[in-house]
């Protein structure tokens, strides 16, 4: 397995294992809201099942960024001034409404309001399609590889009238022998 294979399926694992403990306490913490398990009276946001949703995954969003940004995606350096903190809450507003959708539907289309069919709505369908598009976006945007440069020497006058030093990989051209700087 070559070393790209090898550090996208470790990047992978790290984001996965990061993401399942974020998950775990949005579950907790939106069924608690919605369900109330082992309460013993109504849940505090049982009717609001939206905004228990985005409440729970507020908290999960904190947990996962921490998580992220120090143990899944460590050997990427911020490139944004704020450490990428504004396109990962970005990112995950939007990716949120994939289970928002799949929750609303499932409540107002199918008229399903037992824990299950919210869980599943939300917290499997919904999350899976959410997570495949956070893992690419996150990659993609906020924890970008650094930029490599190629080594780029001042260049004489004289080297402008025979062409460049290097071909369009970056390569040294072998028929072209750097000026000598003086």
């Amino acid at each position: 397995m070559g070393v790209r294979w090898q550090r996208l399926l470790t990047e992978a694992s790290r984001f996965a294992a990061v993401g399942g403990l974020a998950t775990v306490v949005a579950f907790v913490l939106f069924n608690t809201l919605v369900h109330g398990f082992s309460m013993g009276q109504m849940a505090l946001l049982h009717d609001h099942v939206i905004v228990a949703y985005v409440v729970a995954n507020t908290v999960g969003m904190a947990i996962s960024y921490r998580g992220t940004r120090s143990w899944a995606f460590r050997d990427r350096p911020p490139r944004q001034a704020d450490g990428g903190r504004l396109a990962f809450v970005a990112i995950n507003l939007v990716t949120m409404l994939l289970p928002i959708g799949c929750l609303w539907f499932s409540r107002n289309v199918l008229g399903l309001d037992d824990p299950l069919s919210d869980n599943i709505a939300a917290n499997v369908i919904g999350l899976l399609m959410g997570l495949v598009s956070r893992f690419y976006l996150y990659r993609t945007f906020v924890f970008r590889r650094p930029l490599h440069v190629p080594h780029r020497s001042l260049s004489h006058p004289s080297a402008q009238a025979d062409g460049p030093l290097s071909d369009a990989t970056g390569r040294a051209r072998p028929d072209r022998v750097p000026p000598s700087v003086l």
